[in-house]
């Protein structure tokens, strides 16, 4: 159960509240570009874990498990962090992008709880290629956005963060019809 992919995974989960705390303070330009840092980390860590799992066959449940609530966690958190950090900095997630940044955790919300309906009835539901984009879009819009809290005098930061928000924004809302269109077919 304590495989290197297992560890590499709860150390992602375990890292989330030190994330936070550096991007609780808005106006800290040094502790979101530690924030930028410890992110990147995590995204390494969340392609290791899996490359890892793969190819040395230890793959396990609580890996297959974890690894997707490590992601939202993490997504979760930056994305209210954003949202709630107000007018501090460019990087914020305010107005009318709060929009986005609602699809993402709404979608998240829902296909978190319709995979756990089709697990009971033991249906699987692969991770589309289209899903993959999504997720990538989504972890460097964050970045992005994190990166721009740490360099505030380059405002073009924040907006590719803001434009590949919307980008994950409308993948998110494709894949989830996806998932949701699959789901439908097993509802009585």
């Amino acid at each position: 159960m304590l495989t290197l992919p297992n560890l590499l995974t709860l150390s992602r989960i375990v890292a989330v509240p030190l994330l936070a705390w550096f991007l609780w303070w808005p106006g800290w330009a040094e502790g979101y570009a530690a924030g930028f840092a410890l992110y990147c980390l995590m995204g390494i860590t969340d392609y290791f874990d899996g490359y890892l799992a793969r190819s040395n066959g230890t793959v396990s449940k609580l890996g297959v498990f974890l690894d997707p609530i490590a992601d939202k966690i993490m997504v979760a958190a930056v994305i209210l962090l954003l949202v709630g950090a107000r007018d501090a900095h460019p990087a914020v997630i305010q107005g009318v992008h709060q929009i986005a940044a609602l699809i993402i955790l709404l979608r998240e919300i829902t296909v978190s709880g319709l995979r756990e309906f089709l697990a009971q009835l033991q249906v699987s539901v692969p991770v589309s290629r289209l899903a993959k984009w999504k997720t990538t879009l989504q972890m460097v819009s964050l970045g992005a956005l994190i990166l721009g809290g740490a360099v505030p005098a380059y405002p073009w930061v924040a907006e590719v963060g803001l434009l590949t928000l919307w980008l994950a924004a409308v993948l998110t809302v494709i894949t989830g019809w996806d998932y949701l269109r699959v789901g439908l077919k097993h509802m009585d």
